[in-house]
């Protein structure tokens, strides 16, 4: 079939990356496929690109997927990223296709839900009382208060040695403006962020967190972020504790959550058992690819 690719602009660049577009139209200008291209900018990740493609279902096997990426690997190729990544739901058709076009695996997913009429809410919140010496509980909503703000941002190296397998990921730099920006970001698409975070009482410094986003109407389904604790403070139960008062206050903020969604690497299995814990329950695998430019 006859086909147009048309490169778009995405109007609404994020702090910490830029993202272009492709639309992929057949006969008469129906559209068939897209593919979107995010290119990191910020220091640690200069080097990688992230890519994601859906072609509909009846215009498969016709190249329009092939064409798509090839527009975004050329782009790629010139911004001088070293790698492209992209993930689909194992043995979907996208992971067929990448495996195809010579992207490998490099990183296993699980998917999971906590349904929250259904958890175990005494068990939760006994997690969540449960004390720590030497640790407390502080929680704020949207951007991190002005004199939690540095403490934060050095908190957020909990997520530098997360099992990313052969993943090129590199290690994200948090400064005070990318905390504050990440939050605004949650904040302008009309979602709700709340969060935990573990302070050592000896100084007052974090040490910990848990990030929740919630719809903005407080129903459907809500999303875990990220959850670390810095290495020198591992070993104490605070990312069980962390994420059970998380679970504890959407219930108690939000009623009508239906659910608690979370993605974890199948290597992390700290992780994988804090969510088995609590009662997340698995709904899909994925498969993270990469394409070494």
């Amino acid at each position: 079939m006859p086909l147009r690719i048309t490169p778009l602009t995405d109007p609404d660049a994020a702090p910490s990356s830029r993202r272009l577009a492709w639309l992929a139209s057949g006969t008469e200008g129906v559209p068939v496929g897209s593919a979107f291209l995010r290119l990191f900018m910020k220091e640690g990740q200069e080097h990688l690109a992230e890519v994601e493609i859906a072609v509909h279902p009846a215009e498969r096997r016709q190249g329009v997927g092939g064409r798509l990426l090839d527009a975004a690997v050329a782009v790629a190729r010139d911004e001088a990223r070293r790698s492209l990544v992209a993930q689909a739901e194992k043995d979907s058709p996208g992971d067929l296709f990448l495996a195809a076009r010579g992207f490998r695996r490099v990183l296993a997913l699980t998917y999971s839900r906590l349904p929250l009429p259904e958890a175990d809410l005494a068990r939760i919140e006994q997690i969540a009382e449960h004390p720590h010496p030497g640790y407390a509980l502080t929680q704020w909503d949207g951007t991190v208060p002005p004199e939690l703000a540095q403490t934060f941002a050095d908190s957020r190296r909990a997520m530098d040695d997360m099992p990313m397998e052969g993943t090129d990921y590199g290690t994200v730099v948090w400064d005070v403006e990318r905390v504050v920006s990440a939050a605004e970001a949650v904040a302008k698409r009309g979602e709700l962020l709340h969060v935990i975070a573990a302070v050592d009482t000896s100084d007052g410094s974090i040490v910990g967190f848990s990030e929740l986003v919630v719809p903005g109407d407080g129903k459907g389904d809500g999303q875990h972020y990220g959850t670390g604790v810095l290495p020198e403070h591992r070993g104490h139960g605070l990312g069980l504790w962390m994420k059970a008062e998380s679970i504890r206050r959407a219930r108690q903020q939000h009623p009508e959550l239906g659910g608690l969604l979370t993605d974890t690497a199948d290597s992390n299995a700290p992780m994988r058992g804090i969510n088995d814990t609590l009662g997340y329950l698995p709904t899909y695998n994925a498969v993270e690819y990469q394409l070494d430019l």
